[in-house]
């Protein structure tokens, strides 16, 4: 059995009155890419904020590699899991490469001075995520997919053995959408464990091991993609109804039923 490095224990939550998350449970596993599905607001942020101690639980708790999440200070917690948030602000023209290097501040000495080794890790991860040519520019001058680009390749270079990343590929093409995905299984295949929130329901079926589906604050499915994206676990989370078939090589498929196309769309008539 793998091992299990992240766990959330009868987690609730409840902002601003209102109940979040109900009673989680739900393992990270060493070496594998868990991807946490849900509709807008079933509490999948909320989540990777209570992992990271941003927000804390009202009911039930968190484990790192068994232990009390709330036993480990700020800094072990920092080299231990490294979060790649939806959007990150950054209100200067830090240079993109200054950017990625802030990933290795949790390893950095007393003094806070960077390394050789520590700038070769960065640049590094730069070119693993193919934007070694953005080292030099403001990340105030790049498009929103270019700035969440650099915030993964900083990410990567804190270098944790868990990483959590919150819609990842919102802001990307298809080619860096697949380029990421493809670089995170390379992770898990040396070792890491990856958690990824998406709303790409195709491309998580395909690059990840496991699906965990959310609805009003539940896990409501957990396991194999095939297990997972059904017709009635999509209808009850997303209220759709929707065809799921498998591609070629097995992997689930969704296709929401009805015509999406509207007025001003070639081919479309009112009835």
């Amino acid at each position: 059995m793998s091992e299990i490095v992240l766990s959330f224990e009868g987690v609730s939550l409840r902002l601003g009155g209102r109940s979040i998350l109900h009673g989680i449970d739900l393992a990270l596993l060493r070496g594998e890419v868990l991807g946490l599905l849900g509709a807008n607001g079933a509490g999948k942020t909320s989540l990777l904020r209570i992992a990271t101690r941003v927000l804390a639980p009202d009911a039930g708790g968190v484990r790192l590699s068994g232990r009390p999440l709330e036993e480990f200070s700020r800094a072990e917690l920092a080299r231990r899991i490294a979060l790649v948030p939806q959007r990150s602000e950054v209100p200067f023209p830090f240079p993109a490469a200054e950017i990625v290097r802030m990933g290795r501040a949790p390893h950095l000495g007393l003094l806070g001075f960077e390394s050789r080794e520590d700038v070769a890790l960065a640049d590094r991860a730069m070119e693993e995520v193919g934007i070694r040519e953005l080292a030099r520019r403001s990340i105030l001058e790049l498009s929103g997919g270019e700035q969440q680009l650099v915030a993964i390749a900083r990410g990567l270079v804190q270098g944790t053995p868990i990483l959590l990343l919150d819609e990842p590929t919102a802001f990307l093409d298809l080619r860096h959408r697949v380029h990421v995905l493809r670089l995170v299984r390379g992770l898990a295949r040396a070792g890491r464990a990856v958690l990824v929130v998406s709303h790409d329901l195709g491309l998580a079926a395909r690059f990840c091991d496991r699906l965990a589906l959310l609805s009003a604050g539940e896990v409501l499915s957990a396991g194999a993609p095939a297990d997972v994206l059904t017709p009635a676990h999509l209808r009850r989370a997303f209220g759709i109804e929707a065809t799921v078939f498998r591609a070629p090589d097995g992997t689930p498929v969704v296709l929401p039923e009805g015509d999406a196309r509207g007025p001003g769309s070639p081919g479309w008539t009112s009835k």
